[in-house]
Order: C-alpha cells, then sequence, then structure tokens
C-alpha cells in the first residue's frame, strides 16, 4: 500500500468514463461545475483550455491536462471560439461523442476523461493541486503516461472484447501517472526545494512513517514508534511530519483512520463491530463517539446516507 494510492482509493466513486472526440474548427465545448475531476489530452492539432479560474492554457500534441476540482471549465479550437454547454446524463457521464465526419479530417482529435469523486473527505495531497495540472509533451518525459495514454486511445479507437475492463483500469492508471507526474515534475523544477505533499513524499523518513501509517491505520501509534520509521526523535519528527503534512503525526492518523471508516462503510456492509476494528478502536461505543465527532452523523446514518 502507498499513500498516493490510498489518496485516490478514499475519495473514488463509481467508474470512471473516457471517449475520444474529433474536433472541426471553429468549435468548444464548456463544461460545468461538477463533483469529479477530467482530462483532457491533446493527440493531434491544438486547443485551448479556459479554466473556472486563472488564465487559459495552450494545449498542442501530446499535452495533458488534468482538472481535480470540477469547477467547470471550457476547451475550444481558440479564445473567440463559440461554446457548446456539455452537460452530464442523468447517471453522471457525459453525452455520447459524436459520430465523426467522414468528409475530412479533423482539425483536433483528443482523448478526453472524468472521475466520479466524494470530496467530503479529500484527502489533503489532492485539494493542494492546482485548478490545472498541465503536463507538456516533452522528448523523454514521462514515458509510462504516454504508454497509458496510447493504449488507452487505443482501445477506445478501436474496441475490442474485454475493452470495457481493459478502459477502466487504464482510466485508473492514467490518473496516477498524471498525478505522479505532477510530483515528481515539482520536485524537479524546485530541486532540494520542494513544497506541500510533494515535500513530504520526497522526505524519506517522512514518506516511511506515512506509509506504516497507511500500511497499518489500526495500531495503536505513538509519535515515538513514528519517528523510529523515520529515522528521527521523538521531537524532531514531530516537527517536521507538521512542517511538511500540515497537521501533527497523530491528528493525521486520526483522520486517516476515519476516512478509511467511511469508504468501508460507503462500499460495504461491513459489522460497525470490524469497521471500528480496523479504524484501531477496541470499543464500537469509542469509534461511533470519534466518527460523528469527525462527520457530524453516526456511522449507521452515514451508511445509510451513502446508501
Amino acid at each position: 500500500m502507498d499513500v498516493l494510492s490510498d489518496a485516490i482509493a478514499a475519495i473514488r466513486t463509481g467508474r470512471p468514463h473516457s471517449g475520444l472526440r474529433d474536433k472541426y474548427a471553429p468549435w468548444g465545448l464548456r463544461f460545468e461545475a461538477a463533483g469529479g475531476a477530467g482530462f483532457h489530452v491533446v493527440l493531434r492539432g491544438s486547443a485551448w483550455l479556459i479554466p473556472a479560474q486563472g488564465e487559459p492554457v495552450a494545449l498542442g500534441p501530446g499535452d495533458v491536462a488534468f482538472l481535480a476540482h470540477g469547477r467547470g471549465h471550457a476547451i475550444a479550437s481558440s479564445l473567440d471560439a463559440p461554446l457548446e454547454d456539455v452537460r452530464l446524463d442523468g447517471q453522471g457521464h457525459w453525452p455520447e461523442v459524436p459520430t465523426p465526419r467522414r468528409d475530412a479530417a479533423p482539425d483536433t482529435v483528443m482523448l478526453c476523461g472524468a472521475y466520479l469523486l466524494d470530496r467530503s473527505r479529500a484527502h489533503p495531497l489532492l485539494t493542494e493541486l492546482p485548478e490545472v495540472v498541465h503536463l507538456p509533451a516533452r522528448v523523454g518525459a514521462y514515458g509510462a503516461l504516454r504508454t497509458a495514454v496510447e493504449l488507452l486511445g487505443a482501445e477506445l479507437a478501436d474496441p475490442q472484447p474485454g475493452s470495457d475492463t481493459i478502459v477502466a483500469n487504464l482510466l485508473d492508471t492514467l490518473l496516477l501517472y498524471i498525478l505522479r507526474a505532477w510530483w515528481q515534475r515539482d520536485g524537479q523544477e524546485s530541486p532540494g526545494h520542494p513544497t506541500g505533499w510533494a515535500a513530504a513524499l520526497a522526505d524519506p523518513g517522512i514518506a516511511a512513517a506515512l506509509r506504516a501509517m497507511h500500511e497499518d491505520p489500526a495500531r495503536s501509534w505513538t509519535v515515538g514508534e513514528l519517528g523510529l520509521r523515520a529515522g528521527l526523535s521523538r521531537a524532531a519528527f514531530a516537527r517536521r511530519f507538521t512542517a511538511l503534512v500540515g497537521q501533527p503525526p497523530l491528528t493525521y492518523l486520526t483522520w486517516w483512520r476515519m476516512t478509511t471508516a467511511g469508504r468501508i462503510l460507503r462500499e460495504d456492509d461491513t459489522p460497525l463491530r470490524l469497521v471500528a476494528q480496523r479504524a484501531g478502536y477496541t470499543s464500537e461505543f469509542a469509534f461511533a463517539k470519534a466518527f460523528k465527532r469527525q462527520f457530524g452523523v453516526a456511522p449507521g446514518q452515514y451508511r445509510r446516507r451513502a446508501s
């Protein structure tokens, strides 16, 4: 288990979806604000990404743009192109991609997709992302990400038996590669001075302590034990962890335990006694009290609402 995978698993709901889009200039799409996150990959041609906040971003062939916060955005052939509203259907999916024209080659070919997210317990690793994560095409850069894009594009262009499962798994893989590429780039562009969670994941000691908490959240961790995992004294570890992660070690541990419990309650009917144990509580009553303090409702009520 690792922190990035856990952060995604804690917030992901439903199945991701994607499609290839052939566009003929002038064209423009405006996506309303939604609870999920979306991405665009320009396979051919160019486009302008116009976020809800911030300056437009020029996208060229091979560029990847990820919008983590669901605030709405537009993408168009030019900044003055007319925009067509694109809205989710009743199942939370974008409309079907129009059939490509046969009388001319498209000016732009894009791979677009969206992920359904539950933002009620979003991991800070995701909430600190910028409005637009832009990964421009560079020779030799993001090799694994480029491979995932090519595989996904091939499956969407020519579906075969098993494509539904392959596409869903490739979308999950693509999301992880996008985020990994962003944090690696942050560290490369600020060598020795990464910030936020990029710094936490790049710090061997803090990363080791985070992995320990994620691997065994039910364990009765102490700051001293976590410091040993980090190879630091208790006081030095507590200071460094708080500076990089933004909260003290045991505060983060409690937050992660409750987030994990919430995900279990949403996804299956595990008895509350076992949910409490997985969250590090020997008493179901103590767990329920802590859970209500974090979520504002009792575990059983939270489960009923989620269903």
